[in-house]
């Protein structure tokens, strides 16, 4: 996973086609580091993933509201989509980029 803070968060999205995935995680929080292992096998292969640690980049996650960790983003072509809430599995993960893409792109927070 590419880590991502203040300085680069919106060159490298923006650089990136196709689906991105963001997950703000910090290295303290257990289930942070459970999902972090288990989504390169969960996200879909055409994927990029980037990471954002909030010990690191507070004010992306002050920005972006992030109070739960971990917190996962979905990106399209550069652009934010969505926040997912689901389990970090292949299906559901799957389901819930396929749901979100079906509706229009929310507003970044």
């Amino acid at each position: 996973m590419q880590p991502l803070d203040e300085s680069t968060y919106y060159r490298y999205l923006g650089q990136t086609r196709g689906l991105a995935l963001v997950l703000y995680s910090s290295p303290e929080c257990g289930t942070c580091r459970v999902v972090e292992q288990r989504l390169p096998a969960s996200a879909p292969v055409d994927a990029v993933l980037f990471k954002v640690d909030v010990q690191v980049a507070s004010a992306l996650a002050r920005a972006f509201d992030v109070f739960h960790l971990p917190t996962l983003f979905l990106y399209l072509d550069g652009h934010y989509h969505a926040r997912l809430n689901c389990e970090v599995t292949p299906a559901a993960l799957r389901s819930a980029i396929d749901h979100a893409l079906r509706q229009s792109a929310e507003e970044e927070p």
